[in-house]
């Protein structure tokens, strides 16, 4: 680059208090950039003058992976294997990660035909593709004696007005503050508006502003180059007068679904670059499989032949092992609803945390597990007054997981007594009218882990033997009644089943074992199964109480097991309540006990050849991570191989192969549905949608209409429609509108009108409407998508 302006070097922030410590924030000083903010008049070509970047749809539009990038959370939305359904892209759009931390700016982008990085007249024009909203956030800032600090910082490329806020505290605690301002400029510069996506077959007239700031009038070279859409006259010269801009209206064609860059440069002074995305118009189809990476999974997914070009992508998730896990749930159990099972779970946590922590590899932080503790006890001190013998085996363990706390130690003990003294003559534990065989054996054996917890002592080594002898006898003598999986694994579990019994107990487990198409496994719970309580497990609490039961066991699928575990881990809720999280993390550290290696690679292949790839570091790993690459020529049945290097079994992954398929007219229910939209549309004047549905009375209906690229909703429209009564709510996101309908008469039609304002001139496709009726996939009725001509 010949020239850079000041902007993007480093910038000292001084800070002249008197002050111990400083936190200060850099944002832009223009609100947030929405979609549709632009100017009607720079949209409709006609020219005003400016002096910073003029609002647009937003200066970076959507942030784009490529396609060997990964650290997104996001996810599909929930999809049946194979099912077509839903809206908007055919791929799930990347989100950024929120700035905890100064941004990094990216290095120079490579172009390639069609988006060269050099004037190709040769000189060099220097290239902003840096355009964050918040770019610092300092915490903490220590100053000198003097009550100064300097903070080195590249600005970004965003030609604006940043505001800097300072707030400051001595060691006394005296506390100040300070908001100051600085501009980012530059004497001439191309600001092309562009909208956060396209659909595949828009041709659009997209505005490239120009600006002058200088007292001489300009004349240079405008080129606009397009990787991956076609672009036209994307060369000409422009002249702008002294303290003016123009704006020139360059006519982009969109292909496929895909990616697209944009790189705008005049002369040699200014150059920017920046991303959308091309979304597909078709019919979501996705198709999962999950595993884990202990060993490479190969894997059979049959892509849809009238998939709509560059709209099949694949992509692959990573869930974290039982590092992972137990951060997670140590950031978590305490804002989970409060309940005796999820305090017992807490507190448990709380003590078992520095062992499972430094056996993974990670140090415990003792000030948040000491407040963790403080929570936990005095929620189970309330619960345990005057404890039932089921409040009892559910905290005791908890309890006896903090020897150096008296407190909890005796409470651990008394409850052990308790629980210990409860056992009947015949064997059995707990019990009462209406409980069913069934419930008593898994009562009986969560009373003997109970019982088991507590062998500290002489005394509670005879105790606990003495309570596992009769247990024992209890479950030989019942043996042929435990005919559910469920039952049999807590058996084995948290039991006392020894010899022959375990191994037909075992058996039992491995025989009512669930295997799914993407060869996970799982343990159903069948009917009138419950738990000691009287609640009836989930599934993924039954699956940990099968991982239990089935260590050590050759013929047990334990890999396959932990696979659909870790799927169906969420950091926030866990497996459930306390209980399902109490034996879940159990079964993942049994299974995934070693720890994560420095580095793991991963890649996705079909049919053998490499089709994205990627390394995650250990700190990496510990969150959900993901890979996602285009997948042309994914029709048809291909064979995927999922690998990890080195193979990793405390990881879980999920691989989705993604398409767009056309869309057809659908009707199921006796629904009605017709919208109108504009013959003609014109940017900058508001226009009019009519939506006319028809179905049976009483059914609460919603309306989703895939709006083309440019098209903003009228608020005050669909606010009228609510004040009216046709509509109860409604929703506006990115290139989408949902109405929620009142309920109508019997076989009465329901017209309903709302404004649209275009901000985009060109042929523009929205996507499907659809009418349904919530959680009833069966009444549904869908439109495919239409063209819209805007002047």
């Amino acid at each position: 680059m010949k020239q850079r302006s000041w902007m993007s070097g480093a910038v000292g922030l001084g800070v002249g208090f008197v002050l111990g410590g400083v936190m200060i924030a850099v944002v832009t000083g223009e609100s947030v950039r929405r979609l549709m903010g632009s100017s009607a008049a720079a949209l409709a070509g006609d020219e005003f003058v400016a002096t910073k970047s003029a609002p647009g749809f937003g200066d970076e539009g959507l942030q784009r992976k490529t396609m060997k990038s990964f650290g997104s959370a996001n996810s599909y939305d929930d999809e049946s294997v194979g099912s077509r359904g839903g809206g908007g892209p055919a791929q799930a759009p990347m989100a950024a990660a929120p700035v905890m931390e100064m941004a990094a700016p990216p290095p120079e982008p490579e172009m390639e035909e069609g988006g060269v990085s050099k004037d190709r007249d040769g000189a060099a024009a220097p290239t902003r593709a840096w355009f964050p909203e918040t770019f610092l956030f300092e915490p903490l800032v220590v100053t000198d004696a003097n009550g100064s600090a300097t903070v080195p910082v590249p600005v970004p490329d965003r030609l604006t007005q940043w505001r800097v806020l300072a707030l400051a505290h001595s060691r006394s605690g005296a506390q100040a503050g300070a908001v100051t301002s600085f501009a980012g400029t530059l004497p001439t510069y191309v600001d092309p508006v562009l909208p956060p996506f396209l659909r595949a077959g828009d041709t659009v007239r997209l505005p490239v502003q120009v600006v002058n700031t200088t007292d001489k009038a300009v004349e240079a070279s405008l080129k606009v180059d397009v990787k991956g859409a076609q672009v036209e006259a994307g060369a000409r010269t422009v002249r702008v007068p002294a303290r003016g801009s123009v704006v020139e209206l360059v006519t982009v064609k969109a292909g496929g679904a895909g990616p697209v860059t944009l790189r705008a440069s005049l002369g040699d002074t200014d150059a920017v670059v920046r991303d959308f995305d091309v979304w597909a118009t078709g019919q979501p189809v996705v198709q999962t499989r999950g595993g884990s990476l202990a060993a490479p999974r190969t894997l059979s997914l049959v892509g849809p032949a009238d998939a709509q070009v560059g709209s099949e992508r694949v992509r692959l998730q990573v869930y974290p092992g039982a590092l992972g896990m137990v951060r997670a749930e140590l950031a978590a159990v305490e804002r989970r609803p409060v309940d005796v099972a999820g305090d017992a779970y807490a507190l448990l946590l709380a003590g078992q945390a520095p062992e499972l922590l430094k056996s993974l590899g990670e140090t415990a932080d003792p000030a948040a597990l000491k407040a963790l503790s403080l929570v936990a006890t005095q929620r189970v001190l309330r619960a345990a007054r005057a404890p039932s013998i089921e409040v009892a085996t559910r905290l005791a363990e908890g309890a006896l997981a903090h020897p150096d706390n008296p407190v909890l130690a005796r409470l651990g003990e008394r409850l052990v007594a308790q629980v210990a003294q409860a056992q009947r003559p015949d064997g059995t534990c707990q019990g009462g009218e209406g409980w069913t065989l069934q419930r008593l054996l898994v009562a009986t054996a969560n009373c003997a882990r109970t019982v088991r917890a507590a062998q500290g002592t002489p005394e509670g080594k005879q105790r606990a033997a003495a309570f596992t002898v009769r247990a024992s006898g209890v479950f030989e003598r019942y043996l042929p009644q435990v005919k559910d999986g469920y039952t049999a694994a807590v058996l084995l579990a948290e039991g006392s089943a020894e010899g022959g019994v375990a191994d037909a107990l075992r058996t039992r487990v491995r025989e009512a074992l669930k295997t799914g198409a993407d060869g996970t496994a799982w343990l159903p719970v069948e009917p009138d199964t419950v738990r000691a309580d009287g609640e009836m497990p989930s599934e993924a609490e039954a699956t940990a109480m099968a991982v239990l039961a089935l260590q050590g066991d050759a013929k047990a699928p334990l890999a396959d097991l932990g696979a659909w575990l870790l799927a169906h881990y969420t950091p926030g809720l866990g497996w459930g309540d306390g209980q399902a999280n109490r034996v879940g993390l159990r079964a993942a550290l049994a299974l995934f006990k070693d720890p994560l290696p420095a580095q793991v690679r991963v890649s996705v292949a079909r049919d053998g050849q490499v089709v994205t790839e990627g390394t995650y570091d250990t700190k990496a790993l510990r969150e959900v991570l993901a890979l996602e690459a285009a997948a042309p020529g994914s029709a048809g049945s291909h064979t995927w191989t999922v690998r990890a290097e080195p193979a990793v079994p405390g990881l879980g992954f999920s691989l989705a192969l993604s398409a767009a398929v056309p869309w057809k007219s659908e009707v199921k229910g006796g629904l009605q549905l017709a919208v109108t939209g504009p013959k003609e549309a014109r940017v900058g004047q508001l226009t009019n949608v009519r939506v006319q549905v028809g179905a049976p009375s009483s059914l609460p209906l919603r309306f989703q209409q895939e709006l083309p690229a440019g098209v903003q909703v009228d608020p005050a429209s669909l606010a009228a429609l609510v004040a009216s009564g046709q509509v109860t709510s409604w929703d506006v996101q990115d290139g989408a509108l949902s109405l929620d309908l009142s309920p109508r008469e019997q076989g009465a039609l329901v017209q309903v009108e709302f404004r649209v304002l275009p901000t985009l001139a060109g042929t523009l496709q929205a996507g499907a409407a659809r009418l349904g009726v919530p959680g009833r996939p069966d009444i549904t009725a869908s439109l495919p998508p239409t063209t819209w001509a805007v002047r």
